[in-house]
């Protein structure tokens, strides 16, 4: 008789969560936030094709403290997707394989993705 209630191999459950795990799956998640962001992108670029009154109407628009907020979640997807799109593409060439580099760059991208959203946020945001 066949047992229906083992999970299914490979099972989340089963595994401890690893840094490149864990990256992985936040690199899949913030590209998919990313998206979202698309249509902002793309108003931002019509109004500066509109005009100067256009553009600054934009800009004292997103001035404002509450949507000044949402770039900060923004920027920290855009720098971590951007430096782990690095790595992978330095894997893709078939480098950093092992488990030293992929620790060691792991952390290296998240504290520079902190890093980077703190200096855009200080100094072209607010």
């Amino acid at each position: 008789m066949k047992n229906t209630k083992l999970p299914i191999s490979p099972h989340l459950q089963i595994y401890k969560p690893q840094i490149t795990s864990v990256l992985s799956i936040t690199h899949r998640i913030t590209g998919f936030f990313l998206s979202f962001t698309l249509p902002l992108l793309l108003l931002w670029l019509f109004c500066i094709f509109l005009g100067s009154s256009v553009y600054n109407s934009f800009i004292t628009f997103f001035s404002y403290t509450p949507l000044k907020l949402i770039l900060i979640p923004i920027t920290y997807a855009f720098s971590y997707h951007m430096l782990n799109g690095i790595r992978h593409l330095i894997w893709d060439c078939g480098y950093g394989f092992s488990l030293r580099f992929s620790s060691i760059s792991g952390v290296l991208i998240v504290t520079l993705s902190i890093l980077i959203t703190i200096v855009i946020n200080l100094i072209i945001v607010f």
